[in-house]
């Protein structure tokens, strides 16, 4: 028996019986009494994302190709944005290291994190979201909820096998505090949001 087989069993062997409910997880209403859209578009910003609503450009596609002229390489996610890269010839994840622009909808937004949740049924390939230089995130107003504890009550997290929170752009900062973004995945992540 191999030591990860031995560990799996004696954690079977010495699981409490019977189920067990989770207690209930508390509501904690957002500070300042903002709106949800508000304080997510600030809360992003703050984490060096930013926000841009749909109303206020032509299409997702010329916003793009506007705001990233140099792109050679688009992988979208969406049926709404046609992509150069299709997901379906990725057979590596490593397939998406050229990616210079990344499109994907999210479950949710959080307002009071600036946060935007994915799992592997938006993502397709998990690398999308992380190769990419640039992440371009498609929400609807509606899903951005207050905070964690109403995220975590999305039924995502009882169906999904994977899950991820993405918080602004790749960031990292050194001893003398200068921050650099897209030092270990995405240098820039904007959420474009739909009324």
């Amino acid at each position: 028996m191999s030591a990860r087989e031995d560990i799996l069993s004696r954690i079977r062997k010495n699981r409490p019986a019977g189920s067990h409910e989770l207690p209930p997880l508390p509501h904690f209403a957002i500070q300042g009494g903002e709106q949800k859209l508000e304080t997510f578009s600030r809360m992003l910003k703050a984490m060096g994302g930013q926000l841009v609503r749909s109303d206020s450009i032509p299409s997702v596609q010329a916003w793009i190709r506007e705001q990233f002229p140099g792109a050679k390489v688009v992988c979208s996610a969406v049926p709404e944005v046609p992509g150069d890269r299709p997901l379906s010839q990725v057979r590596q994840p490593q397939d998406l290291a050229d990616v210079d622009i990344g499109v994907v909808r999210a479950v949710l937004g959080v307002a009071e994190s600036g946060s935007v949740l994915f799992t592997e049924a938006e993502l397709k390939v998990n690398t999308l979201a992380y190769l990419s230089q640039h992440l371009v995130v498609l929400l609807h107003a509606d899903a951005i909820v207050e905070g964690l504890q109403q995220a975590y009550e999305n039924p995502a997290f009882r169906t999904a096998h994977y899950a991820v929170y993405h918080t602004g752009p790749s960031a990292s900062a050194d001893i003398e505090g200068v921050l650099f973004h897209g030092a270990q995945g995405v240098r820039s992540l904007t959420v474009i949001v739909d009324q």
